[in-house]
């Protein structure tokens, strides 16, 4: 009886999410184009707080006390489910944008959204012509004073824990000597994961660490950056899965 009322649960909960996201995309996107995704910027992050809400999820950030929201910034967070973006844009206090990889760019609404918006698109193969113009794209958007997502694990997670992190981002942080933000979002793979479509009831919460200065390091500090950023992003959800652990073994 409980498995069938989680699936019908999750069913509903999917349908009135999404009957939001498209309406919601439908209006946003002709708004965008007449006043300019800034001036809209409030209704966007209302829009995207009712996406997660509608799907059954509760919602809190938790701000470190060195974090600066004036700094435009890469916030390093890690992946775990579709709704990742949605929770992101709904907490993070400053105009934020994300890198997706190009292939999301071709998804019906989304896709226009993301590129009408400003997201980054990140190539799906690695040639050096693409990523230079991934880099002109990224510096562009920083310039602006626009701040980037990036989901440094390239992939959402199979276990809810955080897992190997790609150097690009980092390297990216170096180069333009911007700072990264690491972000450790808990509780989001006990509401959904990406081998499963139900939704369950869960409170999620985003932990935005304090702002790490890149300014004078080189690219021989990536791998100790790297393993800085891991180390901070993953203390919040291991000691989530301890509590979690304990509780089941008693």
């Amino acid at each position: 009886m409980k498995t069938a009322w989680l699936a019908v649960r999750s069913a509903l909960l999917w349908t009135v999410s999404w009957i939001h996201f498209f309406i919601g995309v439908a209006t946003l996107i002709p708004c965008g184009m007449i006043a300019g995704p800034r001036k809209i910027d409030l209704f966007v992050r209302i829009f995207n707080r009712n996406v997660v809400r509608l799907a059954g999820a509760r919602l809190t950030a938790k701000f470190a006390p060195g974090f600066d929201p004036k700094q435009t910034c890469f916030f390093s967070v890690n992946h775990t489910n579709l709704f990742d973006p949605f929770v992101l844009y709904s907490v993070i206090p400053q105009y934020v944008r994300g890198l997706e990889l190009e292939s999301h760019f071709r998804i019906p609404l989304y896709g226009m959204l993301m590129k009408r918006f400003g997201n980054v698109p990140v190539p799906d193969v690695r040639r050096p012509a693409e990523l230079r113009r991934m880099l002109l794209q990224t510096k562009k958007a920083l310039d602006g004073g626009t701040s980037l997502i990036v989901f440094p694990e390239g992939t959402r997670t199979p276990d809810g824990r955080i897992h190997e992190f790609e150097d690009g981002g980092f390297r990216m942080a170096v180069q333009f000597g911007c700072p990264i933000v690491p972000v450790s979002i808990v509780g989001s793979f006990e509401f959904n994961r990406k081998d499963h479509w139900w939704l369950h009831p869960s409170h999620i919460v985003v932990h935005i660490h304090d702002t790490i200065d890149t300014k004078g390091l080189k690219k021989d500090d990536v791998p100790a950056l790297r393993d800085r950023v891991r180390a901070i992003m993953s203390a919040p959800v291991d000691a989530h899965y301890k509590v979690l652990d304990a509780s089941q073994n008693n």
